[in-house]
């Protein structure tokens, strides 16, 4: 087991440092990169004269190859060497923007998005493994907490940001992208090739524990976590608001994901796994089931915004457990747990947007339903939790 340095402990009650900020900022360009198409569609159709089902391929296109490849990019990772394959992923990311910038045509164009994928399957679980071993034990939930936050502010901020530099130019969006990843390939994290001797092992993801949080991360994300398309849904549909009215409190629920990321990390870190793993799942049902009962705007929003804060703590425990189940192979463990998550996403709508069409409530009550696998297993995945750097996780 890797055990912070010395340096690391002594930082005090510091997460966000000028060492750790490129782990942060890696995160944040993840979702970003992922969701800024959402709101250039009309520009992306006129651009290249394509209807929205074939420009929705850049954002599928994305999104599929990466849920797929992260089932495997962080052995991968740890094997190659985090250093040497962080550097060339981001190197790689910023060149697949350049090409969306200059893309003749919308094949051309959803090519980069599939390269953006394929690379974003590598940054996450090698940076939250990098980020562990530079963090004390003590302080791990809190700067997962951190973390959390700026995978939020990527996520509530891209469709914004896109929508903005829209007015001027789509492409603008893919230059703010493409210079932040070529900046954050000259700091990746520690981390050399292991030979095959010291290779990270495979055996060690093939547990019950493994197999707990694989559970509990689908569950979560094809439930409750994954609950915001039906909220969109139910705002245009139901409440009848505007598209910007709704992507306003969509952002507002992210917001609050974001600003709480810490708070929830320090929690974890004072509460032990267990209890927080039970109270974050619980909330995320309790407060998902009902809003397809709601009616007025101010309300709903509130109701979301609560449910969003939750559902953050319930991904900063996701992370925390993941991050400490496999200390010989960390990247193949987070990177496999997240696979699963990506994945959830992927299916909740499928399911839960044709229960929406025939009754709104039913698909809310429906996902939170799932919710109730999510809590079982993984606070069945905590309470199996090891000892961590001299510490028994409680």
């Amino acid at each position: 087991m890797v055990i912070p340095s010395e340096t690391s402990t002594r930082k005090g009650d510091r997460v966000l440092t000028w060492e750790t900020l490129p782990f942060y900022l890696g995160w944040f360009l993840g979702p970003f990169g992922t969701l800024v198409v959402i709101s250039i569609y009309p520009e992306l159709r006129e651009s290249f004269d394509a209807t929205s089902g074939q420009v929705n391929w850049s954002f599928s296109g994305y999104f599929i190859p990466m849920a797929v490849l992260l089932l495997v990019s962080g052995t991968i990772g740890e094997r190659l060497g985090r250093r040497r394959v962080i550097r060339i992923t981001f190197l790689s990311y910023g060149a697949a923007s350049l090409l969306c910038i200059v893309a003749p045509t919308l094949g051309w164009f959803v090519g980069a998005r599939v390269l953006q994928g394929v690379c974003n399957a590598f940054i996450t679980p090698l940076l939250i493994a990098g980020l562990t071993e530079v963090t004390a034990a003590a302080r791990l939930g809190r700067a997962i907490g951190v973390y959390s936050s700026f995978q939020a502010a990527g996520g509530a901020l891209a469709p914004f940001v896109g929508g903005l530099l829209a007015t001027i130019d789509w492409r603008l969006v893919f230059v703010v992208v493409a210079v932040v990843a070529f900046v954050l390939s000259t700091r990746p994290p520690s981390g050399e090739p292991r030979p095959a001797t010291a290779a990270p092992p495979i055996k060690p993801l093939l547990t019950g524990r493994m197999s707990l949080l694989w559970i509990a991360s689908f569950t979560a994300a094809a439930g409750p976590i994954g609950i915001g398309v039906v909220v969109g849904l139910f705002l245009r549909d139901e409440l009848n608001v505007s598209s910007t009215t709704a992507g306003a409190v969509l952002l507002l629920g992210g917001i609050s994901a974001m600003v709480l990321g810490p708070v929830w990390g320090r929690l974890l870190d004072s509460w032990g796994a267990v209890r927080a793993s039970a109270v974050s799942t619980t909330a995320a049902v309790v407060l998902t089931a009902p809003i397809g009962l709601l009616t007025g705007i101010p309300l709903t929003a509130l109701a979301w915004i609560a449910a969003s804060a939750v559902i953050g703590f319930v991904v900063v425990n996701i992370q925390n457990l993941a991050a400490t189940a496999v200390p010989d192979n960390r990247g193949g463990a987070l990177s496999s747990v997240l696979a699963f998550r990506f994945i959830g996403h992927a299916v909740g709508p499928m399911i839960w947007v044709p229960v929406f069409d025939t009754s709104a409530a039913l698909a809310f009550v429906g996902a939170a339903a799932l919710g109730l696998v999510m809590v079982a297993t993984l606070v069945a995945a905590a309470t199996t939790a090891p000892a961590r750097d001299g510490m028994v996780v409680p």
